[in-house]
């Protein structure tokens, strides 16, 4: 089910012996927009602090009941590894973080979440574990460098611009809650056509420049303008979907066609050379 970054926040996180906590924040990594932890704020249990919780410990969402259930105690919370939230998150962090829970690491192999797809396979694949367990001490020679983990609160608020001209700004986040992959950026184009709301693929953007805080995508104004309204009220179907795949001539997620996207994508309102990369500098 997709459900928006702003709708997490607030959620109550359930250990498997009392309430931890309560979602303040996200982090995702920007080369795969997979969201690899939520910010959980601890309160009175343990004031001051703010934990991290993986993907791989949640459970079944209770949208009613507004709660996450996570296969943690209490005890392994108050004891996990101390990170400063407010400052970078380095792969030296998150390889004492997953050798604490013993969690394989998701950096681990060419899916999105390790030799999968989804967090949970981490911890149900024998394959895996055995592998990690083999030869942990060998994990430092195999890490990549450090990840480019980001703040969905940051990045609320950036600016989006076409290939013509500036659309608006990302409001929001669609999170596929399964696979905890960021589905759809939520625009609000409301400086530009009245407060009209538009879904974009992170794989639309061909460009971001973190230090100025502005996304560039392949798509034009006009392509945009005219892509189907997003109503938060309404749940998002496949059926929905599928139109706006159409729309602008790309390929769904979820068919064959859309695992990987194509060298030069296709604009709707005429072909053209597009780069594909990340702008990282002044970071």
């Amino acid at each position: 089910m997709l459900r928006t970054a702003k709708d997490l926040q607030g959620y109550a996180i359930q250990a498997t012996d009392g309430e931890i906590g309560q979602v303040d924040d996200v982090y995702f990594d920007d080369d795969a927009w997979v969201i690899r932890y939520l910010v959980v704020g601890t309160g009175a249990w343990l004031p001051g602090r703010r934990v991290l919780i993986s993907p791989i410990a949640i459970g079944r969402p209770d949208r009613n009941a507004q709660l996450l259930p996570v296969s943690l105690t209490k005890d392994q919370v108050r004891n996990s590894p101390d990170i400063d939230t407010h400052k970078p998150v380095s792969r030296q962090h998150e390889t004492e973080y997953f050798r604490y829970y013993g969690y394989p690491y998701y950096w681990d192999g060419a899916g999105i979440w390790g030799m999968g797809a989804y967090p949970g396979y981490l911890m149900a694949s024998e394959a895996v574990q055995a592998d990690m367990n083999r030869a942990p001490a060998d994990a430092a020679a195999r890490e990549p460098g450090d990840p480019h983990l980001r703040s969905s609160k940051e990045v609320m608020g950036y600016h989006l611009q076409a290939t013509d001209g500036d659309i608006g700004h990302v409001e929001d986040f669609l999170i596929d809650d399964e696979t905890w992959t960021i589905r759809y950026l939520v625009v609000d184009t409301s400086n530009w056509w009245g407060g009209k709301k538009v879904l974009v693929a992170p794989h639309w953007i061909r460009q971001v420049s973190w230090s100025d805080s502005k996304a560039f995508l392949d798509l034009t104004r006009e392509a945009v303008k005219l892509a189907p309204p997003y109503d938060s009220a309404a749940h998002l179907d496949r059926q929905q979907e599928t139109s706006l795949y159409e729309h602008y001539g790309r390929p769904g997620y979820w068919t064959t066609a859309g695992i990987r996207a194509p060298e030069h994508p296709v604009d709707p309102l005429g072909p053209r050379h597009l780069e594909r990369r990340t702008d990282r500098q002044g970071e």
